[in-house]
Order: C-alpha cells, then sequence, then structure tokens
C-alpha cells in the first residue's frame, strides 16, 4: 500500500490535531495511507540532543521516509510569518533526497496555524512551498471548488488549511477547518493514487 507522509510540527497541539484530520481525508483513498511523522525540538544556545523516540505522539521523520512516500503534506505553527524553526532545520538536512530526486514529481501539500488572523497563515505556507518547489513537488492547495474555503470566518486559504488559534492558542479547530484539512488530504492521496 502506498503512502502520504504527513510532516509537521506542533507546539501547543493545534498543528498535530490539523496532522491527525489530514490523515483522516488521506485514508478515505482507497489504497493509500498516512504516515505521521515530526520533527524534534531545536535549540537557539546549543545543539539539542533528543533519543530516537518522542516521549508521545508520532516519531521522528526520517529521510527514508521522505525518499518513500508517495506524496507529502507538511504543516507547521506560523512563527513570525514563516515556518517554525525545527521544521526549517529538518527541511536543511535534506539534500541527500533533492540530489537523488527523490520527491519530483510527487504531490505535495500544506497547513498551518496561527495565533492571530492576519498573523502571517498565507506567508507560512509560502515559505513552505519554496523548499518544496526545489525539490521538484507538485504543489496541491485548496481549491474554491471547497465551500468552507469562502465560508469561512476562521482559518483557510487557497495555499492549504489554515487554523485561527487565538492569543492563548487554545481556540478550537473549527469545522470549517477540519473539513479544509480533510478535504486536502484526499486531494492529495488522489493525485498521488493518478499519478502512479
Amino acid at each position: 500500500m502506498s503512502h502520504i507522509l504527513v510532516l509537521f510540527y506542533s507546539r501547543h497541539g493545534a498543528t498535530a490535531e490539523m496532522a491527525h484530520l489530514v490523515s483522516r481525508g488521506i485514508e478515505k483513498v482507497s489504497g493509500m495511507q498516512a504516515m505521521l511523522r515530526t520533527v524534534p525540538e531545536v535549540s537557539t544556545v546549543c545543539e539539542a540532543i533528543e533519543g530516537s523516540i518522542p516521549d508521545e505522539g508520532a516519531p521522528y521523520v526520517s529521510n527514508d521516509d521522505l525518499a518513500n512516500c508517495s506524496g507529502l503534506i507538511l504543516g507547521s505553527p506560523t512563527r513570525f510569518g514563516n515556518m517554525a524553526a525545527p521544521m526549517k532545520y529538518f527541511i536543511d538536512s535534506t539534500s541527500a533526497n533533492w540530489m537523488a530526486g527523490h520527491l519530483a514529481g510527487k504531490p505535495a501539500g500544506l497547513f498551518t496555524s496561527a495565533s492571530s488572523l492576519h498573523g502571517g497563515h498565507e506567508s507560512t505556507l509560502l515559505s513552505m512551498m519554496l523548499p518544496l518547489l526545489h525539490h521538484g513537488m507538485l504543489l496541491v492547495g485548496s481549491p474554491y471548488s471547497e465551500p468552507e474555503l469562502i465560508a469561512t470566518t476562521t482559518g483557510g486559504t487557497p495555499y492549504g488549511p489554515s487554523h485561527l488559534a487565538g492569543k492563548e492558542s487554545n481556540m478550537p479547530i473549527s469545522q470549517d477547518e477540519k473539513n479544509l484539512c480533510i478535504a486536502l488530504g484526499q486531494r492529495v492521496a488522489d493525485i498521488a493514487m493518478k499519478l502512479k
């Protein structure tokens, strides 16, 4: 069975919840399954040493996970309009995958969570697109054929699903945001199946 790698970093839990919703969408497609992976924290003062397996949640991603997936969906919280440092740190380590062309021609999607409505949802998604374009991936957004995209008063962008987490990062994921996450997972999986 083929799989879509859902790679995320989450600090307060919303991005992890979105990753699970995206995975539900992937698993609606017959013959496709979701592989949930995360990245370890990084330190601003010294090299962080993490165990090879997290204490809880999804396992840490490996470069082999990238090499063997049929598609990739990245999720990161917004950090000043950009992806979080742990996600960028991992992506910066994928040169061997890039040189080998492991991701070229495969579909990719993106999702994010931000504290404020105008806190960089779209710029974060754009920041995650750039390395995927260098890898030769085929970007999949959220089309306006998804009715929630035009109706939402919370998160949601044509670049990919987003979540409005609120100042304390404790707002629940709205039904529109949930539907957009599920739809993205299903769309990337459908395209991956067609490309096989």
